[in-house]
């Protein structure tokens, strides 16, 4: 079986679907990865401790989001669900795990699958990320690794900055937003894990950039679930900027 990469995206809102680019880059990216046996989301709009995985079988998605046309909430993505992944992710991590049967994906997870995979006939298992703390999710990511060996798409959803005050709808990007995403290009580029676990110190202006870290902390699971190894292997399929928030997004493997 192929390793799989593990990645991390910016997953936008539900008017990506309506932007004239990024869907076309989701599904570039897509087609030229290995087709996984199932997709493990860890999205930014799930927070719960300890480590909760959501329906097995299709349920209605989560409708996250408010004062949005009601197209967006006539959206659909019945993927099948993946409860043989869900025992191996409680063979990994212990008898801790939790179960949410009824949750079904949020916003974070479908609006980027739809886009990469449109038929919607990967299964996909979410997990709730239990802590925002860098290390304690990059160990959570080095502990679901061998899952990538295995056929399992690790990914990580969220954003690479996210001040819903920065947004402009002319497309601007402020300054410090764009100082934030030039440094993680180059820390993502160099595979420097030490200062993108700690970028609350080393990257310029995190709190404008992140005033709550849960758009980026995905990022650490992918992290963790990346070897040494991908060191040489890492790309930055997706880059620029949506309604002035940076959309960058990262593969190793």
């Amino acid at each position: 079986m192929v390793r799989m990469p593990a990645i991390y995206l910016s997953h936008g809102a539900p008017p990506l679907a309506d932007d004239p680019v990024w869907p076309g880059e989701l599904a570039a990216w897509a087609a030229g990865l290995p087709r996984p046996e199932a997709v493990l989301m860890v999205s930014a709009h799930w927070e719960d401790a300890p480590v909760t995985v959501g329906a097995t079988a299709p349920v209605p998605l989560v409708y996250d989001f408010w004062g949005f046309p009601e197209k967006y909430y006539q959206v659909t993505y019945p993927a099948p669900g993946a409860p043989e992944l869900a025992a191996k992710v409680r063979g990994l991590l212990g008898p801790s795990v939790h179960k949410a049967p009824e949750r079904g994906l949020d916003h974070g997870a479908y609006v980027p699958l739809k886009e990469m995979y449109p038929d919607a006939d990967v299964p996909v298992l979410q997990m709730s990320m239990p802590t925002l703390d860098p290390a304690e999710l990059y160990e959570l990511g080095r502990r679901l690794a061998p899952l990538r060996d295995e056929g399992v798409l690790i990914v990580g959803s969220g954003f690479f900055t996210h001040n819903l005050r920065a947004i402009d709808p002319s497309g601007g990007v402020a300054t410090a937003t764009a100082e934030f995403d030039d440094w993680g290009r180059r820390a993502l580029a160099a595979h420097d894990v030490d200062a993108l676990l700690d970028f609350q110190h080393k990257a310029p202006a995190p709190g404008f950039a992140h005033p709550r870290t849960e758009h980026f902390a995905p990022l650490f699971v992918t992290l963790g679930a990346a070897s040494e190894d991908d060191g040489d292997d890492t790309s930055q399929p997706i880059d620029g900027f949506w309604l002035g928030m940076a959309k960058r997004s990262v593969q190793f493997g």
